[in-house]
């Protein structure tokens, strides 16, 4: 991996995929997938893939296939987390992962729950398929903020641990 200009960071390529069949059909704006790949850039990482899909079993995997085929590091999408009869962005991701990383997922709903008691109905979910972390976030904007505010912080180290760093002192794990 490269470095940045600032020390300590590392070049980390990130994927951006929307699950909502309102924005597939262009009946709604993918705002969160806006605010997602807008912080990304924002946080000096480089979104090499976008994609807007149907909340379909089957075009959520194609699209997480087509992001690690793209050579993303970090795939995180938005929206179908829910409860919802539509809502099968978990069902379509869980199986994929090779190993389950509960913590964020579980902290995620830990800080959003804060702001909306609603949130601890996230099924959002995190883990590893190959080397590429793999985050499900809910569909809104604020889901969006608090799911970057637990990852950003940690992404570098989970990053580096995955193309096998080594464990940096003071970071407990």
């Amino acid at each position: 991996m490269e470095p940045l200009s600032a020390p300590g960071e590392v070049l980390i390529r990130t994927a951006v995929i929307t699950c909502s069949n309102r924005s597939a059909r262009g009946e709604r704006a993918d705002a969160s997938g806006e605010v997602l790949a807008e912080a990304l850039s924002t946080a000096g990482r480089t979104v090499v893939f976008r994609s807007v899909v149907a909340d379909d079993v089957e075009e959520i995997r194609g699209a997480l296939r087509a992001a690690l085929a793209a050579g993303a590091d970090v795939v995180v999408t938005t929206g179908g987390t829910g409860l919802t009869p539509t809502d099968v962005t978990p069902e379509a991701v869980a199986p994929l992962l090779e190993r389950e990383i509960p913590g964020i997922a579980e902290t995620i709903r830990a800080v959003s729950r804060e702001k909306v008691p609603t949130s601890v109905l996230s099924r959002g979910v995190c883990g590893v398929i190959g080397r590429s972390l793999v985050l499900t976030l809910p569909g809104s904007p604020g889901g969006v903020r608090d799911g970057l505010a637990v990852l950003l912080p940690v992404l570098d180290h989970l990053i580096d641990q995955l193309h096998g760093g080594d464990h940096r002192a003071g970071g407990g794990v």
